[in-house]
């Protein structure tokens, strides 16, 4: 009997111990947990205000959503090429309208980004109006065209989009239809081309009293874009837009124009040629329309009305379309050729499969090749019947397989197409997911509204590294 009870007194001991360690372990647990928890809270007040990358798991993404009393149309046929991935156009939705508004957050912090590269050019357009600003809205109510062949326009809606819900564009911007005369949009626009690492933005440009079919005179907010350009220590080139009845005359008049008023501005745009000269650059969209022979009165130093070597010479940089427009441009006197288009195969010039060739042809005539590259095309929203030539953006993938082809061909400039061109879709400026009674616009998630312009900025640096090293090889200006 003496050993049984000797056993379970050692039993009851051993149950006591262990109940004593539980107890302890739980209380070492439990501070444990309470000091990391302290930590946790400590390192989320440290946080900085303003972080680079927006708040975790997603949360500028959360939508704000506005219940409706009325429907807004928007009557597009529904479109197989749209239904593609996550950019989808869909119809006849509940009265809901949904627009996602990003975290502040989200704004990088300008001081820590890499240099502007000057060699990097975005198309830019100041043509949009609202009524806060302008008394109307202008280019977000663009008509829908029609087609030339008559049998299937009729296939097709007609009219004008209504803004504010219902605009000229698959995509909506985030800063919704904005005005380009609002001062604060003309500053974040700069603060945007900034954080992408974009030096220069090309101004779509006509004469003072002129403008696009769609449009108002513009010419009069080319100080204000100057002065916030040079703010963030951007430069500001002219694309020429091809205005009524331009020819080699008024464009003289109009060079002269651009360079006495704006030229003298620190953010006015040279670039600086082989020889040292710093020359003004001058981009000339549909160039193809106006005859070699009149474009030879201008830009050749024996023309009737040339402007080489004068005051007003500059970097006259033609549009190509088509193969056969090369030789036309080297009879004009144009100094350079761009491609503009950002849909792959839809012209000889916008083929990346070209780029090589045609820099071949620029270095062998010396003229400078500009090729342009874009994140996507879609003008379904003004061209319901030009399905054809939708290019989907694949969530990045299209716009850097274009960044990519352009810098294979070392050139000596890189243009945008577009940093706002919201009709055809090309625009990398931010857009948001937004939805109405009858329309979703596409939007870059399942990316963040920043997507195309951090896309931008990583090309950026990784052309400006590359150029500095085949500057020298082909003899081109390195700052």
């Amino acid at each position: 009997m003496g050993k049984p009870a000797k056993h379970l007194s050692f039993g009851s001991l051993k149950n006591v111990i262990m109940a004593k360690f539980r107890r302890r372990t739980c209380i070492i647990l439990s501070l444990f947990i309470l000091f990391i928890f302290s930590v946790m809270m400590g390192l989320k007040m440290l946080r900085p205000n303003k972080a680079a990358f927006g708040d975790p798991f997603g949360l500028d993404l959360l939508p704000e959503v506005h219940q409706r009393t009325h429907h807004l149309v928007k009557n597009f046929d529904s479109q197989k090429s749209d239904k593609i991935n996550s950019e989808t156009n869909i119809k006849n939705l509940k009265s809901v309208e949904m627009t996602v508004k990003p975290s502040k957050a989200s704004e990088p912090n300008l001081e820590e980004l890499p240099p502007l590269n000057y060699y990097f050019h975005a198309f830019y357009y100041s043509w949009y109006g609202n009524p806060q600003f302008d008394g109307k809205y202008i280019h977000w109510n663009h008509p829908i065209l029609k087609h030339w062949d008559p049998r299937i326009t009729k296939d097709y809606p007609q009219g004008k989009h209504s803004p504010p819900d219902d605009i000229g564009s698959s995509f909506y911007p985030e800063l919704g239809s904005y005005s380009s005369r609002d001062p604060s949009v003309i500053e974040t626009h700069m603060k945007q081309m900034h954080s992408a690492s974009i030096g220069v933005l090309a101004l779509s440009w006509y004469p003072p009293d002129t403008n696009d079919e769609n449009g108002v005179p513009t010419d009069d907010l080319v100080p204000t874009i100057l002065d916030k350009a040079h703010k963030y220590n951007l430069k500001v080139t002219f694309h020429i837009e091809p205005y009524n009845n331009r020819d080699d005359q008024n464009m003289y008049t109009n060079v002269k124009y651009i360079i006495d008023k704006y030229g003298s501005h620190p953010a006015f745009y040279r670039y600086k040629t082989k020889t040292g000269n710093a020359l003004p650059m001058f981009y000339v969209y549909d160039s193809y329309i106006t005859k070699p022979e009149q474009w030879a009165n201008l830009l050749t130093v024996s023309g009737s009305q040339s402007i080489r070597n004068s005051p007003y010479d500059g970097l006259f940089i033609a549009l190509l379309v088509e193969d056969k427009h090369k030789y036309d441009i080297l009879q004009s006197g144009f100094d350079g050729i761009y491609t503009y288009f950002a849909t792959n195969g839809f012209t000889y010039g916008s083929s990346y499969e070209n780029w090589a060739k045609l820099k071949l042809f620029c270095d062998h005539f010396k003229l400078i090749f500009i090729p342009s590259v874009g994140p996507g095309y879609i003008d379904t929203s003004i061209r319901p019947w030009n399905n054809q030539n939708t290019r989907n953006r694949i969530n990045g993938k299209y716009y850097e397989t274009a960044l990519s082809a352009a810098l294979q061909v070392h050139p000596s400039v890189i243009s945008i197409t577009s940093f706002n061109e919201w009709h055809e879709g090309t625009q990398i400026e931010k857009a948001v997911p937004k939805r109405t009674s009858n329309t979703v616009y596409l939007d870059y998630r399942p990316h963040k509204p920043s997507l195309y312009l951090e896309l931008t900025r990583k090309w950026s640096e990784k052309y400006s590294k590359e150029r500095a090293t085949y500057a020298l090889d082909h003899q081109l200006p390195v700052s």
